[in-house]
């Protein structure tokens, strides 16, 4: 478990359980990244990258490194010329899918109605604002 994990399960109560899952699931590219691995169960690096649209180099390995130590991907690493190395689901990250899932599905949700939001015409959008100040 990462360090910064560790003081959030350590200090927070039961009451803070939402805020946990976001420290552990939350950044650039962990829910994609779980979900790639349940679609396809093992992947190598440069296959990951692919599939996410080519992060850095860095802020992949960030992520990956940051999801094994808090226990959710398996890296086995393969003694050859050139190195191979893939990724796979630990029992602990296939329990997070239906949450990524979840999460997927909101965002979808959010992301259409706020692209309404956006295409109304400004005209209604000032006449709201106006009803409102009233």
């Amino acid at each position: 478990m990462r360090e910064k994990t560790e003081r959030i399960v350590r200090g927070w109560g039961d009451a803070c359980d939402a805020e946990i899952s976001v420290a552990v699931l939350g950044g650039a590219w962990k829910p994609s990244i779980l979900s790639l691995l349940d679609e396809h169960e093992v992947l190598r690096f440069g296959e990951l990258g692919r599939l996410l649209g080519e992060p850095t180099a860095r802020v992949l390995t960030r992520q990956l490194r940051e999801l094994e130590d808090d226990g959710l991907i398996v890296r086995m690493v393969y003694r050859q010329v050139p190195p191979k190395v893939e990724y796979r689901l630990s029992d602990l990250g296939r329990g997070s899918i239906p949450l990524v899932e979840a999460l997927t599905n909101w965002g979808g949700r959010y992301a259409a109605h706020q692209r309404r939001e956006l295409a109304r015409p400004a005209a209604e959008v000032e006449h709201l604002d106006a009803a409102v100040a009233r």
